[in-house]
């Protein structure tokens, strides 16, 4: 359950990322269980959360840093190969089962702070989490969920603003050429994002 009171403004400390951040996940956009964005009208792209098998200790909850994405052609494994062409955006995600919705299996559902005309299931992604918000929590309601997921938006881009989070000074320019870098996904198919897609949903299936 959330505890009472106000929210802290920021989250980490002003001089930057602290261990174990950055850390630093790959995969493709993945259709998840469709239990929650479209209902809370916060759409959220999901990864394969196989990458988190690097990270064993890394707690359930809200999280923060950049999204980048590379998009396919819808029928090819054409990628964007300019590094110039891709653009980083603010992210909030969550790590864990989501409470209010009881998933039983572990997700990672990115909401890029930037409105799209359509949605970009299929296209490359590379996500640089930079920090912890908040432990996940159960809710009363689908409104206090939204007004808490309001918050962790403001939060993280307040965040990000300050000078040790910006990803033009991050890492000595590092960040910035990770994330625009996706020779990770070269060759990949639209069969092959089928396939990670349908593992991840009778994984969850099988857990229900």
């Amino acid at each position: 359950m959330r505890p009472d009171g106000p929210r802290d403004e920021y989250a980490g400390p002003d001089s930057g990322p602290e261990p174990p951040f950055p850390i630093k996940l790959q995969g493709p956009v993945i259709k998840g269980f469709g239990r929650g964005s479209k209902e809370l009208g916060i759409p959220t792209a999901n990864i394969p959360p196989s990458g988190l098998d690097a990270y064993p200790d890394l707690k359930t909850g809200i999280y923060f840093g950049y999204t980048s994405l590379n998009h396919h052609s819808s029928s090819s494994s054409t990628t964007t190969t300019n590094p110039s062409d891709i653009q980083i955006y603010p992210s909030v995600l969550s790590i864990g089962y989501n409470p209010f919705y009881a998933n039983s299996t572990r997700s990672i559902e990115i909401h890029v702070l930037h409105k799209f005309p359509t949605d970009f299931y299929g296209s490359s992604l590379n996500l640089l989490m930079l920090g912890f918000i908040r432990p996940e929590y159960d809710y009363v309601s689908k409104e206090s969920l939204i007004e808490d997921i309001m918050v962790d938006c403001a939060v993280a881009e307040r965040s990000l603003g300050r000078e040790g989070w910006r990803i033009e000074s991050g890492g000595n320019g590092e960040w910035e050429g990770w994330l625009r870098d996706f020779g990770w996904a070269r060759g990949l198919t639209e069969r092959d994002v089928e396939r990670v897609e349908e593992k991840v949903l009778k994984v969850g299936d099988e857990k229900l």
